[in-house]
């Protein structure tokens, strides 16, 4: 692995390049605490586990526009509620045209209420389970939702994460181009070799910054690429 470049001239360029620091910090996300994320229901977390499968290669604001549909088809995302459908019922509501005729991710709906229901029974709630999950093996969490859910592979499972306020760094085009490029990752991004050391290039410029994974990310992906103001 390469030597890593200091955080500090990563936050330089992005600044330069987004209208000085005051410009870059407006761009950082938000997070939440610990113990606000115990805060969400298990429906919460369905309903917006569910809402990032159906944006994942589709318009976003489509479906954020039929999410309210969604919402009265599914019984609130109450997982036993979602549980309680039948084959049938679910392929009517994958040809609802008040909602998204799309049968697999529909389907996903009910394999991942299935999924919350386990968690929420081994850890008392999957907010509580993600909210306890340390921020230096985050890639482990991702791990974890691609293997117990459904359709939660690349980057939807820490898209879900970041827009509930979990602290999480994205392998966005940008962030990957760049660690490629300066020779920081020798395996493929989805190996769990190439995840161990994208995690550890994050957990070193965690540890110099002090800055939350999110930060380090989006800053990071404003430092590279075509987004020039």
């Amino acid at each position: 692995m390469s030597q890593i470049e200091k955080f500090a001239a990563i936050y330089t360029r992005a600044a330069e390049r987004k209208g000085g620091d005051a410009g870059l910090e407006a761009l950082l996300p938000s997070g939440l605490s610990d113990q606000e994320l115990t805060q969400y229901s298990d429906a919460q977390l369905l309903s917006e586990i569910s809402k990032k499968v159906f944006q994942s290669g589709f318009v976003w604001r489509i479906v954020e526009a039929k999410w309210p549909e969604y919402e009265k088809a599914f019984f609130g995302f109450e997982p036993f509620k979602v549980l309680m459908l039948s084959p049938e019922q679910l392929q009517e509501r994958a040809s609802d045209p008040k909602l998204i005729r799309h049968l697999k991710k529909t389907m996903a709906i009910y394999d991942n209420a299935h999924m919350v229901n386990d968690i929420a029974r081994e850890h008392g709630s999957l907010a509580k389970l993600i909210a306890d999950w340390p921020s230096e093996d985050i890639t482990g969490l991702w791990a974890l939702l691609k293997r117990k859910g459904v359709r939660l592979g690349g980057n939807t499972g820490p898209y879900f994460l970041r827009s509930m306020g979990k602290d999480t760094f994205l392998l966005t085009n940008d962030v990957q181009g760049y660690l490629k490029s300066h020779g920081l990752v020798d395996y493929g991004f989805s190996s769990k070799a190439g995840m161990k050391q994208v995690q550890e290039v994050f957990n070193h410029w965690q540890q110099e910054s002090g800055r939350s994974l999110a930060d380090i990310s989006r800053v990071l992906a404003c430092s590279v690429g075509d987004n020039r103001i």
